[in-house]
């Protein structure tokens, strides 16, 4: 490795474009050394201006490029399982983007290579996990001053969904951050879930099931209920409140500005995840640079994105029987036992 981390980022969309600009103007210590996406025009427009950089239509020509010392994954999901393999067999430290693999199959693939590995390489992107507001709830609730957490509270709300998104979705891609949430701010699995279907919003999409009310169970008697409305119009909100033996907590209220002119004054909503969580990507993909270069791996591990692959899974069956599901995990290989909780 040379004096900067060399990073293969894979997959130059939204999410790519911006962490190849974060690794290039915001994170100290690493470099994009390749970048890939099937579009070729897309890749060569989101490597434009950076030195040293190769440009790649296939991701493990990426990976066997000159100077690419990491990898990180901000393809499509189902691209990923292939992707974390091939940086598995090149002995290649990870930051995959959520989810780790849609599938708990193709999920539980990868939990078990890495274990055969007999080391972590991958830390999945649950960047909520670094933004302030939820670390200081965190070490609330880790403190024990407000007694045992009883229920969460969780709001998620977007402006609008993009064309192809579906009912399932708002579950196994908006709802998968709350379901890690929830087990990171617990300490504890979520072992199963149920969700209600309010009459669906007037702006949404024909034939979308738009807001969802999901409720998980966790393994020491806790509840967790999430409102996930993607066509809410107004902005990208998002809320938790621990509701403890002894008092409660709440995040996501005071991230805003309030702007006052000419005798009125305004909140300013955030329309946009990369907005509203800029600062949390930046520390995450920071302290993923920073451990790297020190040989080690943190953050939440490829068990938990198994993990809130299962969970999700059992979220869908759950808004498509309209019944409480059971969430069935596999055992938990050692290399995994305490991490991430």
């Amino acid at each position: 490795m040379g004096d900067l981390l060399g990073v293969a980022v894979l997959g130059a969309g939204h999410m790519g474009a911006d962490h190849i600009r974060r690794l290039d103007q915001v994170v100290s210590g690493a470099r994009v050394a390749a970048v890939a996406d099937p579009d070729a025009d897309r890749a060569r427009d989101a490597a434009a201006g950076l030195a040293g950089i190769t440009v790649h239509t296939d991701p493990a020509a990426a990976l066997a490029a000159p100077g690419v010392d990491a990898v990180l994954i901000a393809s499509p999901g189902p691209a990923h399982e292939e992707a974390l393999l091939a940086a598995f067999a090149r002995g290649l430290p990870v930051l995959c983007e959520k989810p780790m693999v849609p599938d708990s199959e193709g999920a539980l693939r990868v939990v078990e290579a890495e274990a055969r590995l007999g080391r972590r390489l991958a830390q999945i992107g649950f960047m909520r996990r670094y933004d302030a507001e939820y670390r200081r709830l965190k070490a609330l609730l880790d403190g024990g001053s407000l007694g045992r957490p009883l229920m969460l509270h969780c709001t998620h709300r977007n402006v609008s969904s993009p064309g192809h998104f579906t009912s399932a979705m708002l579950i196994n891609s908006s709802v998968s951050h709350e379901i890690d949430a929830a087990r990171w701010l617990l300490g504890q699995e979520l072992t199963a879930v149920a969700v209600l279907r309010p009459a669906s919003s007037a702006g949404a999409p024909e034939g979308l099931t738009d807001p969802q009310f999901v409720l998980f169970e966790t393994e020491r008697g806790a509840l967790v209920d999430v409102e996930v409305f993607v066509n809410c119009g107004f902005g990208y909100e998002v809320r938790c409140e621990a509701v403890c033996e002894r008092g409660s907590a709440r995040i996501g209220d005071g991230h805003t500005m309030v702007v006052t002119t000419a005798g009125s004054a305004r909140e300013e909503v955030a329309q946009d995840y990369l907005v509203r969580f800029a600062d949390a990507y930046d520390r995450e993909v920071q302290a993923w640079v920073d451990a790297t270069r020190r040989g080690e791996v943190t953050g939440a591990s490829v068990w938990d994105g198994y993990a809130a692959s299962v969970v999700a899974e059992a979220g869908v069956r759950a808004l498509e029987s309209g019944g409480r599901v059971a969430v069935d995990l596999a055992a938990r290989p050692d290399l995994y036992a305490g991490v991430s909780r």
